[in-house]
């Protein structure tokens, strides 16, 4: 960790979870980010539904089970320094996995809900080749008319958003927003409105992430003699 991070971020106290492979053996690695009042521990479930053998899965812990107090849609000053926190904490545990010689092109970072926002503000403000983006319920943050100068480029990696056309948290249009950002990028973006599902993940969310673990390793198979 960081000497900034420590000295700077409520959540640098925090444990990171992990699960899979150990990350010094694993070819691929997955960072999951957990929604408001949830936990690392809850959202490594979905490492179980979305399991390979050579990756690696890691989940950073928010200080008090949130990574920013207020909506996200609120001013972004409201919610710091919190939100600068935990944006370092996932700067932090991206470099863990790189020092451990996973690049960040074999790297997928996702989310659900308030992670799935914290996520997606991460790549788009810090935008390289990654191994896939996932937003699950969630979106770019910020109030309405808000509009972040993000800048560079993600070079393909594919990005895929999942959302309820009626989900209470989670305006529809933020969604469509997003996907236009992470496009004006460069990501290959995938994007789902479900109708009347909730604030809920469900199966074929899953399935289409579980194709962007797939398609990390089909490029990663050893040559055949």
């Amino acid at each position: 960790m960081s000497e900034q991070t420590a000295i700077k971020t409520p959540h640098h106290a925090r444990k990171t979870y992990a699960s899979g492979v150990p990350l010094a053996e694993a070819k691929a690695a997955m960072m999951l980010i957990h929604g408001r009042g949830a936990t690392a521990a809850s959202i490594l479930e979905l490492a179980r539904e979305l399991g390979h053998a050579d990756m690696a899965y890691l989940a950073p812990q928010a200080d008090g089970n949130s990574w920013y107090p207020y909506s996200f849609l609120a001013p972004i000053e409201r919610n710091e320094p919190a939100l600068s926190s935990g944006l370092l904490v996932m700067a932090d545990v991206l470099a863990q996995v790189e020092a451990a010689g996973v690049p960040a092109e074999r790297t997928v970072i996702g989310g659900f809900s308030q992670g799935a926002c914290l996520a997606a503000e991460f790549v788009a403000r810090n935008p390289r080749r990654y191994g896939g983006l996932f937003i699950l319920s969630g979106g770019l943050i910020g109030p309405s008319g808000y509009s972040h100068a993000y800048s560079g480029s993600l070079d393909g990696t594919p990005v895929f958003l999942g959302c309820s056309d009626v989900d209470m948290h989670i305006p529809q249009e933020r969604v469509h927003e997003s996907a236009a950002v992470f496009e004006r990028l460069g990501g290959q973006v995938t994007k789902r409105i479900y109708p009347s599902m909730g604030h809920i993940i469900i199966q074929d969310e899953i399935d289409h992430v579980g194709r962007i673990v797939d398609a990390l390793f089909a490029d990663h198979q050893p040559d055949m003699l």
